[in-house]
């Protein structure tokens, strides 16, 4: 299939930290359906992480206790966040961090991403067909593109950043001999981790 042809689904989520299983949790997240490089349906949510926020996550995201702590948990939000994607292919910058976390608080939910979901990460992609850039943060591959950058640091605007990038990246594709979903996969999919699913809960695939 030409990847100009798919809908795929574009994400970010907000954490409290780097690391899972070290306790750290999503506290945002946010999603944007595109097909033929518009935004058919989006998705946004705060999560409430049930522990405290730390004060260095607050400067960098400027996400509050109180903009959390009415929120859904993750085990709400996750799902939800699951059904919107429909199983389509998700891509992220980055896509190795956003998608740990989210198959952690899956696997917590007594859940698991279906193997046959492909995740694309567009670092991969940017440093594959943008080798001179020297940095691979959003902001800075988005104006190298042309893509207009508002806030960052927050989910629903990073996706709106990575929808307009992955725009400019599609049309460079071919240059790279890149012109299936397949090629895509291959060359710049990430694998998703294995986390044991919580004990005493139900596994459901979605």
């Amino acid at each position: 299939m030409n990847f100009l042809d798919m809908d795929y689904v574009v994400f970010d989520v907000e954490t409290t930290g780097l690391s899972p299983v070290d306790g750290d949790r999503i506290i945002e997240i946010a999603a944007a359906r595109v097909r033929r490089g518009e935004v058919i349906a989006r998705f946004a949510s705060f999560v409430n992480p049930r522990r405290p926020l730390n004060a260095e996550a607050q400067k960098l995201n400027q996400i509050t206790e109180d903009m959390v702590c009415g929120a859904p948990p993750a085990s709400e939000v996750l799902p939800l966040f699951m059904e919107f994607t429909g199983g389509s292919c998700l891509v992220a910058h980055n896509a190795a961090f956003d998608i740990k976390f989210v198959c952690y608080e899956l696997a917590q939910a007594g859940r698991k991403l279906h193997d046959g979901i492909p995740v694309l990460d567009t670092m991969k992609i940017s440093k594959s067909f943008l080798p001179h850039l020297t940095s691979q943060r959003l902001s800075y591959i988005a104006h190298s593109l042309g893509v207009s950058v508002g806030t960052t640091h927050r989910a629903a605007a990073d996706v709106d950043i990575l929808v307009g990038i992955m725009g400019r990246l599609f049309a460079l594709a071919p240059d790279y001999n890149v012109r299936t979903f397949r090629d895509l996969i291959a060359r710049f999919g990430v694998e998703k981790p294995g986390y044991k699913i919580h004990e005493g809960t139900q596994l459901s695939f979605l």
